[in-house]
């Protein structure tokens, strides 16, 4: 048998087995098989066509709420958060911002001295409570510490007033938009007709915007990655009332950021210097080398709503931006 032979026996063989594979294949598709057309009945193919219109498949996938909120799509819901706002402060002429963290729990005096009140008659209902004793002393506690919530409205008219007109808005107070000291600092811009920026976020415990941010750039956000990016891109100061763990949150993420030169320069001015330093011990941890002395220089103090604005003029004066 020549070469070629062989060679045609080979093809032959092969071209065989593929057939007896296809008709293998082709029976174990469909056992069963329609007895019509299904494309002549057309009740079957108006039915389809209901179908195909109620799809989601055929919505616009802008107009696809389901699809949006898919775990597939988060990063093009991160991007839409990144994008929405630079939007509208482009928009608006937001050229730089300064930012004022705080307590929501800090509210102004006549609101504490309620609560205080309140705390008392509940008290004296079962004066041996220890969950309303406890109430009492925290209550006592935030009117004394209510008259930052005053302080923190006069600095955001002073920051406000002098530097907003309709071509270029600088030093815009920007607050996480919620109530305590953020509702103090949007409505110190408000008094005054100021533009303010509120970055809000969607919590487990409904957090809705206070009444003085400027409607347009009021904001809600899922992610808070991308709303610390929007509080410090364009910051030109950054100013810590008495706050919690979301305070010190930020404090510290933004020390870091200016620490490790990830961030534009920026002062950074902690607000009441009696109560930081009763939260915090920064000298100690310079005393302990974990923190170089020259870091504790990243921040300044204020006692006064002047003296934390003077410090953010002299510092963007001397050049230091």
């Amino acid at each position: 048998m020549t070469k070629d032979s062989k060679s045609k026996d080979t093809s032959n063989a092969d071209s065989l087995q593929d057939a007896q594979r296809l008709k293998l294949s082709l029976s174990k598709q469909c056992s069963i098989l329609p007895d019509t057309v299904l494309g002549n009945d057309a009740a079957l193919v108006a039915s389809n066509m209901d179908a195909i219109l109620n799809s989601s498949s055929s919505i616009l996938a802008q107009e696809d709420k389901a699809f949006l909120e898919s775990d597939d799509v988060r990063g093009v819901r991160m991007l839409l958060e990144l994008e929405k706002p630079e939007v509208a402060f482009q928009a608006n002429s937001i050229a730089s911002t300064v930012i004022v963290f705080g307590s929501t729990q800090i509210v102004e005096p006549m609101a504490a001295e309620r609560r205080l009140a309140a705390a008392k008659r509940s008290l004296a209902e079962a004066p041996e409570d220890k969950k309303r004793n406890r109430e009492l002393a925290r209550s006592n506690q935030l009117v004394h510490l209510s008259h930052y919530y005053d302080e923190a409205r006069e600095f955001a008219r002073l920051v406000s007033i002098d530097h907003q007109c309709e071509t270029k808005r600088s030093f815009v107070i920007v607050t996480g938009g919620g109530p305590g000291i953020m509702e103090a600092a949007n409505r110190g811009a408000f008094d005054v007709g100021c533009k303010s920026i509120g970055l809000n976020i969607k919590l487990p415990n409904e957090q809705n915007p206070n009444p003085f941010i400027t409607p347009e750039l009021c904001f809600q956000f899922r992610y808070f990655a991308i709303r610390k990016f929007h509080f410090i891109l364009r910051a030109a100061g950054v100013v810590l009332f008495p706050g919690g763990y979301g305070t010190l949150d930020e404090m510290f993420e933004t020390l870091t950021l200016r620490q490790t030169h990830r961030m534009q320069s920026v002062p950074i001015v902690l607000y009441g210097r009696e109560y930081w330093n009763s939260v915090i011990n920064f000298q100690k941890l310079a005393d302990q080398g974990i923190v170089d002395d020259e870091h504790l220089d990243l921040f300044s103090w204020a006692d006064s709503p002047q003296e934390a604005w003077q410090h953010i003029i002299d510092y963007h004066d001397a050049g230091s931006c």
